[in-house]
């Protein structure tokens, strides 16, 4: 799965703890909707990439509700989950449609491309920070 890390200053972190904004529940949010823009992104690059479908990919295609790692930090996924009707993984499905197979199946990029648009999925994390922030 791709993966985006996305930085704020240890100072700034404390600021909202002190000033008792929820700190932890902006960087939910903020991570939820860059996920939102990693998934809308990757759906539209699947439209146009991917020409056969029956719709089981699409449907594995899910964000998950955001979590604290072993390392304290806060993250939401985007990936693929569950088996086809066929009984194959989806996200095998999707690495083979991405990186392409050795049986001669051209790779077909639309996961990359999607977390590529790194100014667009930063712009919507500070948006929401933005709502958090306080006005001076």
């Amino acid at each position: 799965m791709a993966k985006i890390t996305e930085e704020l200053p240890i100072e700034i972190i404390r600021q909202f703890e002190e000033l008792n904004l929820g700190a932890t529940d902006m960087m939910k949010k903020m991570t939820e909707a860059g996920a939102k823009v990693v998934y809308n992104n990757i759906k539209s690059n699947m439209g146009k990439v991917l020409h056969r479908r029956t719709g089981d990919l699409e449907k594995s295609l899910i964000i998950t509700r955001p979590y604290k790692n072993s390392n304290e930090e806060i993250a939401t996924k985007v990936g693929f989950y569950w088996y086809d009707r066929n009984g194959i993984a989806n996200p095998l499905k999707a690495m083979a449609r991405e990186f392409g197979t050795s049986n001669g199946e051209a790779k077909k990029p639309f996961l990359r491309p999607a977390f590529r648009k790194k100014a667009e999925i930063e712009q919507a994390m500070e948006k929401v920070q933005d709502e958090y922030l306080p006005k001076e």
